[in-house]
């Protein structure tokens, strides 16, 4: 009997036919070539973060409530590392257990006396928003991606469910500039895919003009813009200076763009995406819909840093209607979180448990999505999460933080400190991620998270 070779396949392998290639998804076959390896022996593979916030608190009855207490979005037992027990708001992460971690009593110093919704502007930022001055502070995501975007096409992907920025206190965004500026979000699934993931319909000539002249464009603009910047007002010319970031970070992403284009991407399928989903009808399949799109961009290396808000604070956008039209409760996530009638717990813990299914779907995908080193989630960092804990109450931050098993974190565990900064959190996410930083915003000291 003659002794078959086995198939290692190359992972950019095409299936071509009557004038058409189909890319293949990963197989097993492509899994036997092994992953680059450092000089020292150590592995070189991606290092992967992810950023998802939920607005309007959570739903928190007392831990002694004989009748509620499972609606706890916490578990009832607190302190210093107990082996975690979910509630039945966050019981569709047991599938996922051995990758998740909770963490407790968390927050950021400077916004623990701000009305609730004012510190979702802060989440990632650690800034002070007590005064009337803006005083925002560059997001994490955005620290991390300097280091990270060498690897990829884009330095970050920041998305949301409204789009835009939003406006101070009620943002849209979880992303800041170096001068604490916010990055626009991206919230329509088939404008994303593509942009980011592309047809290939263009030619690499094609391409490439339609780039310069993207860049010519960019350019003419900027300088006009700059012109006009010194006539202005000082408060128009801080509106002036916002455009004027986005302008110049769309330069940049244009010069990135020219310098990728002969770097085929990772071969990805496409079919199971959903690209024009109504998140005021279909709530559970919008959000799904960009959770995919955030396992397609880390799957294929479009990006290592992602940050993706679900809802707006304080009854804004899309988001506050999806207790209605996901989770059928008749009525905003925003007069859920204020309710105080007898009962009310469960329609909260209702909703975040609705919630907390589609974060576990993402999680889910993550696991089963694997690349040459892997599941994604065992590379992957992701922090769920919101900035405040029941009603306008910006401290004791619900948070999760899930995988990186590859990267040496270590879950199973319900941590709960005293009015530690959030920011000690943030640094610990950077650190994973490989980013060579000793601090972030009010860090004292990192949460342990490697074992």
């Amino acid at each position: 009997m003659r002794h078959l070779q086995r198939l290692t396949l190359d992972r950019r392998t095409l299936l071509r036919g009557a004038g058409v290639a189909v890319a293949l998804p990963h197989m097993e076959a492509m899994a036997r070539t092994r992953p680059p390896r450092r000089e020292d022996g150590q592995d070189d593979g991606p290092r992967r973060l992810v950023y998802t916030y939920f607005p309007n608190g959570c739903s928190l009855p007392s831990r002694d409530d004989a009748k509620y207490a499972h609606w706890r979005w916490f578990p009832r037992t607190e302190g210093g590392g107990e082996a975690l027990e979910f509630t039945d708001v966050l019981a569709p992460l047991e599938p996922h257990r051995e990758h998740v971690s909770l963490i407790g009593g968390m927050s950021h110093p400077k916004s623990r006396e701000l009305l609730g919704h004012l510190a979702g502007d802060t989440w990632l930022t650690a800034g002070d928003l007590r005064g009337a001055t803006y005083l925002n502070r560059e997001s994490v995501d955005q620290v991390a991606a300097r280091t990270l975007r060498e690897h990829t096409r884009y330095p970050s992907l920041v998305l949301s469910t409204d789009g835009g920025v939003g406006y101070k206190s009620r943002v849209s965004t979880l992303s800041f500039d170096a001068q604490g500026r916010p990055i626009a979000s991206e919230h329509k699934q088939r404008a994303i895919f593509e942009r980011y993931f592309g047809d290939g319909s263009q030619s690499k000539d094609e391409r490439r003009r339609s780039l310069a002249r993207g860049q010519r464009i960019v350019d003419l603009v900027l300088e006009d813009s700059k012109r006009l910047r010194r006539r202005l007002g000082a408060h128009d010319r801080d509106k002036m200076d916002e455009y004027l970031s986005t302008l110049e970070r769309l330069e940049r992403q244009i010069e990135r763009n020219e310098r990728w284009l002969d770097v085929p991407m990772k071969a990805f399928t496409a079919e199971h995406l959903e690209l024009d989903p109504d998140p005021g009808k279909a709530a559970r399949d919008y959000l799904r819909a960009t959770f995919d799109l955030v396992v397609l961009a880390l799957e294929t290396d479009v990006t290592r840093v992602v940050t993706h808000m679900l809802g707006r604070e304080d009854g804004m956008g899309f988001g506050d209607n999806f207790p209605k039209v996901g989770a059928g409760i008749n009525k905003g996530h925003h007069t859920i979180s204020h309710d105080t009638f007898d009962g009310h717990w469960d329609e909260w813990g209702r909703f975040d448990r609705w919630y907390a299914e589609q974060f576990a779907y993402f999680v889910g995908r993550l696991r089963e999505v694997k690349d040459e080193h892997g599941p994604l989630l065992d590379r992957t960092l992701v922090v769920y999460g919101s900035s405040c804990s029941t009603t306008h109450n910006a401290r004791n931050y619900p948070t999760a933080v899930v995988g990186g098993s590859a990267l040496g974190v270590k879950h199973g565990t319900f941590r709960h400190y005293e009015a530690r900064p959030f920011s000690d959190l943030l640094l610990s996410t950077l650190q994973v991620a490989g980013v060579e930083a000793e601090t972030f915003g009010d860090s004292e000291t990192p949460v342990p998270l490697l074992g």
